[in-house]
């Protein structure tokens, strides 16, 4: 209902709808589709984090962003942690579960390409037209998987607790949570937005332990520690010489 009340940004329309089928089918059709193939809910959050990877080498080699050695350090110190995730995690492993979620992963990059591309100042408005396109797309895609008893079983099974979690992903995970990543990928180089989804398992895992008392091991606690201090080194601001600042407000004057 917000797309009523929100004006349509100055983008070309193959940007919202290419938006809305990679946001709702190539991310988090796949990512869902994964855990019904076999793939555990809990790896299938850590794999999905392999977009950063891709994530910055994109941004290196199609934006021509830059990236100093200390990002570069920040990237291998949170994909090492991302890797002790892996192998700390339980849970099942399967083929097609690792495939499809690594689809998901590149479906997470190419959003942000996207985005990008359209040059869009506007990254409220765009996120919620740009919605407008994932529910067909994501119907369809339901039906040929399960059949069309899938929509009469979605009817009939749907309760309290399904409103609560529909209006829980609509209003502040998509609309606010992809507000805000949309405004980021806007503002600042995709090498160094793409590697604060890193932040994803470390999150996951303080919920799980204060929401589901799951403990947490040793190596859980020392991976979300170099998370940390990979995303610092990555999202820390280079420092300016402030030389070379003074020279050149003297050339301006």
């Amino acid at each position: 209902p917000v797309i009523f009340f929100v004006a349509r940004p100055n983008v070309a329309w193959r940007y919202l709808v290419s938006y809305g089928f990679v946001f709702g089918v190539g991310i988090w059709g796949m990512a869902s589709w994964s855990i019904t193939a076999g793939l555990s809910s809990g790896l299938s959050s850590v794999l999905l984090s392999t977009n950063v990877l891709i994530g910055m080498a994109v941004g290196v080699w199609v934006f021509k962003e830059s990236a100093s050695v200390r990002k570069l350090m920040g990237a291998v110190l949170a994909m090492c942690a991302l890797a002790v995730l892996v192998s700390a995690a339980t849970g099942n492993v399967t083929l097609n579960g690792v495939i499809l979620i690594m689809i998901a992963a590149c479906s997470w990059t190419l959003m942000g390409v996207i985005v990008k591309a359209s040059k869009t100042t506007q990254a409220f408005a765009f996120n919620v037209w740009g919605m407008l396109f994932a529910p067909i797309p994501l119907v369809l895609f339901a039906v040929m998987l399960h059949g069309e008893q899938i929509i009469w079983q979605g009817i009939e099974l749907w309760d309290w607790s399904t409103t609560v979690a529909v209006v829980f992903q609509a209003y502040p995970t998509t609309l606010f949570g992809y507000w805000v990543w949309n405004k980021m990928l806007i503002q600042y180089p995709l090498s160094t937005t793409a590697p604060l989804t890193l932040l994803v398992p470390i999150f996951a895992l303080i919920s799980g332990y204060f929401m589901y008392d799951e403990v947490l091991s040793v190596a859980q606690v020392v991976a979300s520690a170099l998370f940390l201090v990979g995303i610092g080194l990555i999202v820390r601001p280079e420092k300016t010489n402030s030389s070379t600042v003074t020279d050149k407000l003297a050339q301006q004057e």
